[in-house]
């Protein structure tokens, strides 16, 4: 079987990890060492490239940046491949190259086959790509949310589907709700609103403005108000045209330009120039003759009627007593007047809104009513396969009698108007439905069923967490998934039985597990041995595969804490021969 496989990480200036290069295996890798060496530092180097949050305290110290490049081998075809493809990436002969970079000054960068993208497109891929497991996703497993999303992951279509529907009612629900409140308990402020807008539209009906009037308005006023000067200047301007005829000795210009043209005129023959100076002439003349007429008829109409002016005034004392309120101008005013008449319009059909409203909602809680049901038949439904599941691995776990629940529930409310009907009950209800799910363990026969936050111990936890996720790799799988110490609190019997279980799991995905325990490592395809050098840091030749006679004394060590004692060589060696012969 191909599946997507990490196939080495280079982790430089990340915490103690100076400049290594960590190489995986296809099936399983455990991760080794001494306490404080750096294992982590390899959950946190993969948490990086998977989009995880850059914390500037992870660059070495003295170091500019912290850097972690890995390489995911991809089939053809694989989601993560032809998302990355749409994100512009090139994939190297089937590979894809990821590249973080985080700065001591807290920036990151984020680069996907040479290609910089955003730090969302790497989380994205993640989903895609790897299932991280560790100490803080232990006690997320505690909380009742992470449950039901466990549950509800599990359950795959059968509760997607209802859920997706659920969710469209329930955000027009919450819409539809919110709109009631504010029409509600804003009556008094929207009657006031719409008082305001009744006394603004009527001064606005009563002084009729047009558009564009009180511009028309203001250049008739200026005019009005200089009648005099402009019927003088025009006067004035005609006589210097045509000549005052009660002077006959006047000299006026078109006497002046007739005679300049007829002069031309006579001599036009004999040079072209000058005719076309005789042409301009006569087009002078007649441009006078026109301007003169014009001023003559100026004169005739212009209107000097003090009426008149005191008319215009007031007109545009009364437009100028909307624009100080409504705009700043007459076509301003009139904008506001049409939008007013809009939310006049609906604020005066709240009371045929509200009705509408609250006839929406009934309808929209009815509806939320019948999907809420259908989720929880089907996470009932789901439940019981989920927890004969995880009952069963637990068994291979070295837990044969603990038996695993879930508590289906809802909570009744009395509350007026709230609430949804379920299995013929008034329940609470949120955007997941109504139900709330726990995950119960009874850790041994007689024992009563009790949440495990309150029923397990830390190794319980660890093994519970481990059944899960092999339940899960059965119905919704991820290429690899990462363990860090998900062996902590496990000894003796069920150390092996959770090596055993990690090694059948890694026939199908890659698994990485980091560990301290002997008996998990051992079923491992390749060890891997995290050291620090004298002056405190992990080098290249830091992180090691183990193979033969070292892996057994990192076996021993991790046994005895002495990697030559004669005992602890021959206990790794039971356990190399116990996990080969397993495989």
């Amino acid at each position: 079987m191909v599946w997507d496989v990490l196939e080495e990480m280079r982790i430089r200036s990340l915490g103690v990890i100076d400049d290594a290069v960590v190489e995986l295996s296809p099936g399983f890798t455990a991760v080794t060492g001494e306490t404080g060496a750096g294992k982590t530092m390899v959950v946190t180097s993969l948490g990086l490239l998977l989009g995880g949050r850059a914390d500037p305290a992870l660059v070495r110290i003295g170091a500019a940046s912290a850097v972690v490049e890995g390489r995911i081998s991809l089939p053809p075809g694989a989601p993560a491949a032809l998302r990355a493809s749409e994100a512009g990436a090139d994939l190297d002969e089937g590979a894809l190259l990821v590249t973080r970079t985080v700065s001591a000054e807290g920036r990151s960068r984020a680069h996907l086959g040479g290609r910089s993208v955003p730090v969302g497109l790497l989380a994205e891929l993640a989903d895609e790509l790897v299932a991280v497991h560790g100490q803080t996703d232990q006690q997320g497993l505690l909380k009742p949310a992470r449950q039901r999303g466990a549950l509800d992951r599990y359950a795959g279509d059968a509760v997607s589907g209802p859920l997706a529907a659920y969710g469209e009612v329930y955000r027009r629900l919450r819409a539809v709700t919110g709109e009631l409140t504010e029409i509600t308990t804003r009556a008094r402020e929207r009657a006031q609103e719409a008082d305001l807008l009744r006394f603004g539209l009527a001064e606005v009906e009563a002084v009729a403005p047009r558009a564009g009037e009180d511009v028309e308005l203001a250049a008739e006023a200026e005019r009005l108000g200089h009648a005099e000067a402009l019927a003088s200047a025009a006067a004035l301007a005609h006589t210097a045209l045509v000549g005052n005829p009660e002077d006959p000795e006047s000299v006026d210009a078109t006497t002046l330009v007739g005679g300049a043209g007829r002069a031309l005129e006579a001599v036009r023959a004999h040079d072209p120039a000058l005719a076309a100076l005789a042409d301009r002439m006569g087009e002078i003349s007649i441009l006078l003759s026109d301007v003169a007429g014009e001023l003559a008829g100026y004169a005739d109409h212009l209107d000097a009627d003090p009426l008149r002016l005191a008319a215009v005034e007031e007109r545009r004392a009364a437009l100028t007593q909307l624009t100080r309120k409504y705009g700043e101008s007459v076509d301003a005013v009139l904008a506001w007047a049409e939008e007013s008449a809009g939310r006049l319009g609906e604020l005066d059909g709240d009371d045929d809104r509200l009705g509408e409203l609250t006839e929406e909602r009934d309808r929209l809680r009815d509806e939320l009513s019948v999907l809420a049901q259908r989720l929880t038949d089907a996470r009932t439904e789901a439940a019981a396969r989920f927890a004969e599941a995880v009952t069963a691995e637990l068994a291979s776990l070295a837990m044969p009698h603990a038996r695993v629940s879930f508590a289906i529930r809802q909570t009744e409310t009395s509350e007026e108007g709230a609430g949804i009907e379920v299995g013929g009950r008034r329940v609470v209800y949120g955007p997941a439905g109504a139900d709330e799910v726990e995950l119960l363990l009874a850790p041994h026969p007689g024992a009563p069923p009790r949440p495990i936050a309150k029923g397990a111990s830390g190794g319980e936890l660890s093994r519970v967490m481990l059944a899960v996720e092999v339940v899960f790799a059965g119905v919704d799988p991820v290429p690899t998934y990462l363990f860090d110490e998900v062996d902590a609190g496990v000894g003796g019997k069920a150390a092996v039985e959770i090596g055993r279980r990690l090694a059948k799991l890694a026939r199908t995905a890659q698994v990485v597990v980091v560990t301290h325990l002997p008996q998990v490592a051992a079923f491992a395809d390749r060890q891997l041995l995290v050291e620090k050098t004298h002056d405190g840091k992990v080098t290249s030749s830091g992180v090691t595969v183990l193979e033969g006679e070292e892996r057994v004394r990192e076996l021993s060590r991790m046994l005895a804490g002495q990697e030559d004692s004669e005992t602890a060589r021959a206990h790794a060696e039971e356990l190399l021969s116990t996990a080969r012969a397993d495989g």
